[in-house]
């Protein structure tokens, strides 16, 4: 056996879903917590969610991640925003404050500081912004432009599935509805911020 054949195969070990996956049961499960958008699947673990009212529109895919004798399937949320103007950058968002929740910091990850500062104060101090992200439970939130605009990608505590082997059992985590309104005003409040940028 050659070193590539071996790099190959233990690249599709670690990178293969994990036993006891079920692709789209938790998208199924989302769907039914987000009972009034529009939804077009995108293949089993994937699909673009949009919002009558707003024409807001975002993909969702689920993402398994491996532990031991269990797997956790996270869903991903994906939002583009075009933009015209040229540039790159990558910036992460965070809740601020030890116990209680006292705002949100950017964090520019790559990308020049000096033409982005501007946007980093805004998503900062942003009053309708932080209205909405204040009461979001997400793990992870980054903000990435390219030539084709931003995508705003977000990983949320809820929506998520969790599967356990020993003992067996299978526990969707939902959606709240305070959630839900955070989660599409989020959405719509950094859509509307982004596009000046």
């Amino acid at each position: 056996m050659s070193i590539a054949s071996w790099r190959q195969n233990l690249f599709e070990y670690w990178h293969r879903p994990p036993s006891g996956y079920r692709p789209g049961v938790t998208l199924g499960q989302l769907r039914r917590d987000l009972a009034g958008l529009d939804f077009t699947p995108n293949g089993a673990a994937q699909g673009v969610f949009r919002c009558p009212q707003s024409a807001l529109a975002f993909e969702v895919q689920e993402r398994p991640q491996a532990q031991f004798l269990m797997h956790i399937v996270v869903c991903q949320w994906c939002m583009r925003v075009p933009v015209a103007r040229p540039g790159s950058a990558r910036i992460s968002l965070r809740h601020t404050g030890a116990i209680r929740r006292q705002g949100v910091a950017a964090r520019l990850l790559a990308g020049a500081a000096v033409p982005w500062a501007p946007l980093l104060q805004r998503l900062d101090s942003d009053p309708q912004l932080l209205a909405r992200l204040l009461p979001l439970d997400f793990k992870h939130l980054e903000l990435q432009r390219d030539g084709q605009g931003w995508q705003v990608r977000l990983e949320h505590f809820g929506a998520s599935e969790v599967v356990n082997r020993l003992p067996g059992f299978r526990r969707y985590i939902r959606l709240s509805a305070e959630q839900r309104i955070a989660l599409l005003g989020s959405f719509t409040e950094l859509y509307r911020l982004l596009r000046e940028f």
